[in-house]
């Protein structure tokens, strides 16, 4: 049975055939494509594999077309912020809920943010996976109310007492991604992916096409060096 929480252990059965595709970036793929304002504070990576790229662009020519379009909030994420996320949604949820178990806690934390595992890589550091905002014009469409930003419930694709509207814009972005083969996450509502071990998962393919990737000569951002170094002696 397919769990919409995609654990760890599910994912880890899955093989991964990489493939050695390359990273490219997607602006400049695709200029048509809008970087997101940014979520977190460290320097973001303008990064996709090369066939995620050039599907995520033919969804984002499908949009235009009713006159809106995709804004990417993040495509690859390097293995060091990826830590610093998890941790931060640890320490976030366990301030919310003190009176949660350690095991609890875990599973809460790892449906929303991936830890870092040798052989389930967390799917930004594949450079399969990308967060996803749909706009019209400069305005973002309404996928989450009635719910806040950071209300968890609402973060579930198929949320509960989620308004018409949020339902109508989450299903036109549905309809442009799944028609290129680009799948949901269904426990975030704005994290599509294709080839990594997710997208396999969910669509009962035989393998991912995407392991762990790292751009030749990448470097961290000036303000990311000190973390960097914390987690390489970690």
């Amino acid at each position: 049975m397919i769990s919409i929480a995609e654990p760890v252990t599910a994912l880890r059965r899955v093989r991964i055939v990489e493939c050695g595709e390359p990273l490219v970036d997607f602006l400049r793929e695709c200029p048509a494509l809008v970087l997101d304002r940014p979520r977190f504070n460290y320097q973001r990576e303008t990064l996709l594999r090369k066939t995620v790229c050039e599907k995520l662009c033919q969804a984002n020519e499908a949009l235009l077309s009713q006159g809106l379009h995709i804004r990417v909030i993040e495509g690859w994420r390097a293995p060091f912020i990826q830590r610093r996320m998890y941790q931060w949604s640890w320490d976030r949820y366990s301030t919310l809920h003190p009176d949660w178990s350690e095991v609890k806690l875990k599973r809460h934390v790892n449906r929303f943010t991936a830890p870092m595992n040798n052989q389930v890589p967390p799917p930004h550091t594949t450079g399969g996976a990308m967060d996803l905002a749909l706009y019209r014009g400069d305005e973002p469409l309404d996928m989450i109310s009635p719910y806040e930003q950071r209300d968890y419930h609402g973060f579930l694709w198929r949320a509960r007492r989620l308004s018409d509207m949020a339902k109508h814009n989450r299903q036109v972005m549905e309809e442009s991604l799944t028609a290129v083969g680009i799948t949901n996450y269904p426990s975030e509502y704005w994290h599509w992916s294709y080839g990594d071990q997710g997208w396999a998962y969910r669509g009962g393919h035989a393998a991912a096409l995407y392991g762990p990737i790292s751009p030749p000569d990448w470097q961290p951002g000036p303000d990311d060096i000190d973390d960097l170094l914390v987690y390489q002696e970690g």
